[in-house]
């Protein structure tokens, strides 16, 4: 079927992101789950395969956040292991993927090489690596002494880090599972071996787990900065867009997609996904007022005061939410006032400008202000106009897909799969079944080809060749 512009009507990809304690949740409402019950994590990811959803998201939060140097009362207490979490869905789902969002900083390739691969033999190739960078002291202090990994490196790490990852995925061949019982042998002789040395990693031995269904589980990853899009274009099967407006979506797409070509990559295989939230209503009307309540309850007056006290790196708690936003201009030297996740501004002084700006111009009060300014995109209308939405973005390429999360954890997504999903299909712009077995299959990925492994030996062999010509000279 093809758009009204006559281009090939493209398959909208859907993720399905739970989300945590935030302020983006209503997570104090009495019809909210817990964070932590298997419940919570089975209900959304059945509901997500059930509206043929793509994929299952999983963040994940490395260490508490602080508020001046105390635990952040909001924040959440009792997040369970990624691993462990999608290794459970696997049972009892048959066609999702299962995106988990793990860090390179601070866990080894042969660890994390093992442990997705592993998940992808036990979803039978459903398994999906979110990679994501660390650079603060904070947060690396739960990992290592000091804690602190110049923000310059992180990049470099990740890169090898996966570098290594994949090497460890090919060094077993379909082929090299013999498994011949009567002659005793399991495995081709020399098989199975990798070996890598580099400015991060010098490691070798033989990989554990064989070769992924997928052939490598799929990578996502998530890219602001121009290194970021570089690191992204060059190494992902998905990007996670921060766009939600389609003006600036397009370009992003755009952009991406272009660097991508100059990998020397298929754009076609880069897919971008930027988070969407959602409110229906039976009327735009209904629709609109419970969104603006939402907006409200997602946003209390601490809450309000808390987002700002990441701009301004100062206690803001004297400061009346339905007044003006503070006088006092942000602490640029002062210890981090919020420490763990919190909002990014290389810029503060120039963000405060733009804050007070809107301000004065609209007549907005501190707590209007973060309302209008740091509620996540959502799209809010009757089921048949967030259809026509969701499907106008993709096909005119603002993405090629959406990460979705709902106000209401586990029971929200509910809404969107019995009211949005149907109309999507109907227009040809959702699969009415799953395409494939595996994840790839269902994003239309290719299965990447083998590298040849390096063995140990000639590892060493290469790692002798510079001293060797050194002393020759």
């Amino acid at each position: 079927m093809s758009t009204p512009t006559g281009k090939p009507r493209k398959q909208i990809i859907l993720g399905a992101y739970l989300g945590g304690v935030n302020h983006h949740t209503l997570w104090h409402l009495p019809e909210s789950g817990s964070q932590i019950d298997f419940s919570t994590f089975e209900h959304t990811a059945r509901t997500a395969e059930r509206g043929r959803f793509d994929f299952f998201f999983l963040a994940e939060g490395l260490a508490l956040r602080e508020r001046d140097g105390q635990v952040f009362d909001q924040d959440i207490v009792g997040r369970p292991d990624t691993f462990t979490v999608l290794a459970s869905l696997a049972a009892v789902t048959e066609h999702l993927g299962l995106a988990a969002t793990i860090n390179a900083t601070f866990n080894e390739p042969y660890e994390l090489a093992r442990q997705i691969a592993s998940l992808d033999h036990l979803s039978g190739g459903r398994a999906a690596w979110n990679v994501v960078t660390s650079f603060d002291a904070f947060t690396g202090a739960n990992f290592r002494r000091g804690g602190f990994l110049d923000r310059s490196q992180r990049y470099e790490r990740a890169a090898e880090t996966i570098e290594v990852v994949r090497s460890l995925w090919d060094a077993w061949a379909a082929e090299d599972l013999v498994i011949d019982k009567e002659a005793g042998v399991f495995s081709r002789s020399g098989a199975g071996s990798f070996a890598h040395t580099g400015p991060q990693f010098d490691v070798g031995g033989w990989f554990g787990v064989p070769r992924s269904p997928q052939g490598h589980p799929v990578i996502l990853q998530a890219g602001v900065s121009p290194q970021g899009r570089d690191f992204a274009a060059a190494n992902s099967d998905a990007i996670f867009s921060p766009y939600g407006r389609f003006d600036e979506a397009r370009d992003y797409y755009q952009d991406v997609k272009a660097r991508a070509a100059g990998f020397g990559r298929d754009p076609d295989h880069l897919k971008i996904l930027p988070s969407a939230s959602f409110v229906l209503g039976a009327t735009e009307a209904e629709a609109q007022d419970k969104a603006r309540w939402v907006r409200e309850e997602q946003v209390t007056g601490r809450t309000a005061q808390i987002l700002l006290e990441q701009i301004w790196n100062r206690d803001l708690s004297a400061y009346d939410p339905d007044g003006p936003l503070p006088d006092v201009e942000p602490a640029l030297d002062a210890p981090s006032f919020i420490a763990g996740r919190a909002l990014t501004h290389a810029d503060r002084p120039a963000t405060v400008a733009r804050l007070r700006a809107q301000a004065e111009a609209n007549g907005w009060s501190l707590r209007q202000t973060v309302i209008e300014e740091f509620t996540r995109g959502s799209f809010v209308g009757t089921p048949t106009q967030v259809a026509d939405a969701l499907d106008d973005f993709v096909q005119n390429d603002g993405s090629d897909g959406f990460v979705i999360g709902s106000h209401l954890v586990p029971t929200g997504l509910d809404e969107l799969v019995d009211d949005v999903v149907p109309l999507l299909q109907e227009r040809g712009s959702l699969r009415t079944e799953y395409e494939g077995t595996t994840l790839r299959d269902n994003l239309g990925l290719p299965t990447p080809t083998r590298a040849a492994a390096s063995t140990p030996a000639a590892a060493a062999a290469s790692a002798r060749a510079p001293q060797e010509a050194a002393g020759a000279r």
